[in-house]
């Protein structure tokens, strides 16, 4: 009796499903996967309403957690190995939604803030949306909880740099704000996180910064090569 090596083509197919509030980082997303996951069909539901529907209420309300439940239903409906959660914003809707699936979860950020809290004690998080703020720093002070260590986190808001970025696209002036901001925080602690996806396009110019800066998109995805075995 013997096991058969199975060849690469007849491996089982394997399905990620993202669900994204905006489109800003769709393309990124699907580079680092045809990188890291090429074997994996991807699958996008967007709905650029929510983010805007968050940033009107200063967060999740019940409503959103209503139609984040609905999306992962959908998902689900796909039958894919992992569904992913692009947005920093809705993360906590995500939470309560992903209780409705099989599926392996993930947030985009997961990795990142576990990697800030092994990397650091007093972690900066820099936000374009102040709706981002909250759920991302919170997601760092439970990691630091999961791993029993004292961290201190603070806020750098660069607020309506997204916008900037989305409605006038003038990606100069974004970075411009951001970098700055990153340049104050780095005074006062020793690793720096990005919340959203979408100031990864700054990482080229960070070349003077001492400290580690940190952003979720490429964690986020070699993550999920982590969770699919592959």
């Amino acid at each position: 009796m013997y096991c058969k090596r199975m060849r690469k083509e007849e491996l089982k197919d394997m399905k990620m499903v993202i669900i994204h509030t905006s489109p800003v980082s769709l393309g990124d997303l699907k580079q680092l996967c045809h990188e890291i996951i090429p074997s994996v069909e991807l699958v996008n539901i967007i709905d650029d309403s929510l983010l805007e529907e968050v940033k009107g209420n200063g967060g999740i309300t019940d409503a959103i957690i209503s139609r984040m439940q609905q999306y992962v239903k959908v998902a689900d409906g796909l039958k894919p190995d992992l569904i992913l959660n692009q947005c920093s914003s809705v993360g906590e809707a995500f939470d309560v939604a992903r209780k409705e699936t099989s599926a392996l979860t993930v947030k985009i950020d997961d990795a990142m803030a576990e990697l800030a809290v092994d990397k650091g004690v007093n972690i900066a998080v820099i936000a374009t949306v102040a709706s981002t703020m909250k759920p991302s720093c919170n997601l760092i002070k439970t990691k630091a909880n999961e791993k029993k260590k004292e961290i201190v986190v603070s806020e750098y808001l660069v607020d309506g740099a997204l916008d900037i970025l989305m409605k006038e696209g003038d990606l100069k002036k974004h970075n411009e704000l951001v970098i700055s901001k990153i340049k104050e925080a780095e005074k006062s602690n020793d690793v720096i996180v990005l919340a959203q996806g979408s100031m990864t396009a700054i990482l080229p110019y960070l070349e003077d910064i001492m400290v580690p800066v940190l952003t979720s998109p490429r964690l986020a995805i070699e993550r999920v090569k982590k969770m699919l075995g592959l």
